[in-house]
C-alpha cells in the first residue's frame, strides 16, 4: 500500500459530510462527554472498592458510564454489548466473581490516575494476566475517554478497517492484538498527523469508516489496474455521498435545535435581569443575525472559574448570574438527543464544587417526551446527591409557550421555576 493512497483516502474522509470526521470527531458535544465519562469511571472504582457495586450490570454505575459512551453517535453504537451479563456463558465474569471485580476496579483506578503509555500498558498486562472470562479489549473504550492521546477506541469495525488498511490479522478478543494494533495506529498517526489529530479518536473514526464499508482500502502492491479501479470507486463514492447528506443534515438539525434552545434561555435570562454565560465551546455558533455569545459574559467571575471542576462548569450550556454579585442564579443543561448523564454531571460539578454559591436553580432542559428518561437517570446510585439539589426538568414545550410572557412580566428565577418540574 502506498502512503499516497492512504493520504488520498484520508483527504476524502475529511471532506465527506457523512463520515465520522464531521459527524462525530468534530461534533462539539463529543468533547463535553469526556469529563462526565471520567467521573463515571471514578464512581465505578469507588463502588467496587467499597463493596457496593453489586452483582449485576443493569442499574450499576458501569452501565451508566458505558451507556454514555454508547450514545456517542455511530462510532460507539453497541459499546455496551461487551459488558452485558450473558448468563449462559457466565461472562463478563466481573459480577459474580468478587476477586475479578476487584481486579477490574484496580485496573480502572490505576488507568484513571496514571500518566504515560508505559504505565497504561503495564496495567493492561496485569489485567490480562488475570484471564477474566469475557473481559477483553472492549474495555479500551473506557481507556480512550481517560487518555485519548494514548489509547485508541476499539470495536469490530475499527479492527476490520485496520486489518484492511494494514494487511494485518488482528483478532477481536485479545489484549495482545489490541496493543499491536495500537502500535500500528500510532505509526499511521505519526505519518499522517496533518490529516489526523493527537486525539486518537480521529484515527479510530477513519478506520471505523473503512471497516464498516464506507470506503474500500487502497490495493496492496503495484497493480496499476487495481489502483485505477480503486480510484474510480473512490470518485464514485464522492458522487454518491449526496445520499448521506440527509443523515448529516439531521445531525446539523440536532445541533441547530440545541442552539435555538440555548438562544431562548440566553434572551430570557437577559430579559429577567441576569448576566448570561454561554458554554465556552458554543459561543461562536451562529444564532439569529449574530452569534450565540452576543451580549453575554466573556469570562466567568473569578470565584466560579476557580472552583474544582471549573473546566466542566465552563461547558454548561447556559448560566444566569446575579449582576451585582457574580453568583450563579440558575444553570441549564440542554439535552436534545445527547446523554442525560453528562448534563447531570456538569450540574453536579457546579453545585458540589462551589458550596458557597448555594446554587438552587439547576435545570435539565429537554424535549417533553424525555422526562421519563431523565427521571430514570436520576434514580441511579451515581446520582444519590441529586435529591438534595432539587434539580428540575424544563420541557421544551413549557419554555416555548411561556418564554415571551416570562420575559415581559417576570422577575428573577421564579417564572422559570413555576413551569419546571422538580425531579427528586
Amino acid at each position: 500500500m502506498h502512503d499516497g493512497d492512504v493520504r488520498t483516502l484520508l483527504s476524502r474522509w475529511r471532506e465527506d459530510p457523512g463520515a465520522t470526521y464531521r459527524t462525530w470527531f468534530l461534533w462539539e458535544e463529543r468533547l463535553k462527554n469526556f469529563r462526565s465519562i471520567r467521573r463515571g469511571v471514578a464512581e465505578v472504582v469507588r463502588e467496587i472498592e467499597e463493596g457496593t457495586f453489586g452483582v449485576a450490570y443493569k442499574g450499576s454505575s458501569l452501565e451508566t458510564v458505558v451507556h454514555s459512551i454508547a450514545e456517542q453517535r455511530q462510532m460507539f453504537r453497541g459499546a455496551d454489548h461487551a459488558f452485558l451479563w450473558k448468563p449462559k456463558l457466565r461472562i463478563p465474569d466481573i459480577y459474580e466473581n468478587r476477586e475479578n471485580q476487584r481486579s477490574f476496579g484496580a485496573f480502572l483506578g490505576t488507568c484513571a490516575c496514571c500518566d504515560g503509555a508505559e504505565r497504561l500498558v503495564e496495567a493492561i498486562r496485569r489485567l490480562d494476566a488475570r484471564k477474566i472470562k469475557g473481559l477483553g479489549p472492549a474495555v479500551a473504550n473506557l481507556l480512550y475517554f481517560l487518555h485519548p492521546t494514548l489509547m485508541p477506541p476499539f470495536n469490530t469495525a475499527i479492527v476490520k478497517g485496520y486489518n484492511a488498511l494494514a494487511g494485518a490479522r488482528v483478532k477481536l478478543g485479545s489484549w495482545d492484538e489490541y496493543l499491536a494494533m495500537r502500535e500500528g495506529i500510532l505509526r499511521l498517526n505519526a505519518g499522517c498527523g496533518d490529516l489526523l489529530s493527537n486525539d486518537l479518536g480521529a484515527a479510530g473514526g477513519f478506520l471505523f469508516d473503512v471497516g464498516s464499508g464506507r470506503y474500500a482500502a487502497p490495493p496492496g502492491g503495484d497493480d496499476a489496474a487495481a489502483r485505477a479501479a480503486w480510484e474510480e470507486d473512490l470518485a464514485r463514492a464522492r458522487e454518491e455521498s449526496a445520499r448521506d447528506r440527509k443523515s448529516a443534515a439531521a445531525a446539523r438539525e440536532t445541533d441547530r435545535t440545541h442552539t435555538e434552545i440555548q438562544g431562548w434561555l440566553r434572551d430570557l435570562g437577559r430579559a429577567l435581569g441576569f448576566d448570561v454565560w454561554v458554554a465556552a465551546n458554543d459561543r461562536g455558533r451562529p444564532f439569529g443575525a449574530g452569534r450565540l455569545a452576543d451580549g453575554c459574559l466573556d469570562s466567568l467571575p473569578g470565584r466560579i472559574d476557580a472552583v474544582p471542576g471549573a473546566e466542566a462548569v465552563r461547558l454548561i450550556d447556559v448560566l444566569w448570574l446575579q449582576r451585582a454579585e457574580g453568583r450563579v442564579a440558575a444553570a441549564f443543561e440542554v439535552e436534545h438527543t445527547t446523554s442525560i448523564y453528562s448534563g447531570i454531571v456538569r450540574l453536579l460539578d457546579l453545585a458540589l464544587g462551589a458550596p458557597d454559591q448555594a446554587v438552587r436553580g439547576l435545570f435539565l432542559v429537554a424535549p417533553d417526551d424525555r422526562e421519563d428518561e431523565v427521571r430514570a437517570q436520576l434514580v441511579r446510585p451515581a446520582f444519590r446527591r441529586v435529591a438534595d439539589l432539587q434539580v428540575r426538568f424544563l420541557p421544551y414545550g413549557e419554555l416555548e409557550r411561556n418564554r415571551e410572557a416570562m420575559a415581559r412580566f417576570g422577575q428573577g428565577t421564579r417564572p422559570i421555576e413555576a413551569v419546571a418540574r422538580v425531579l427528586a
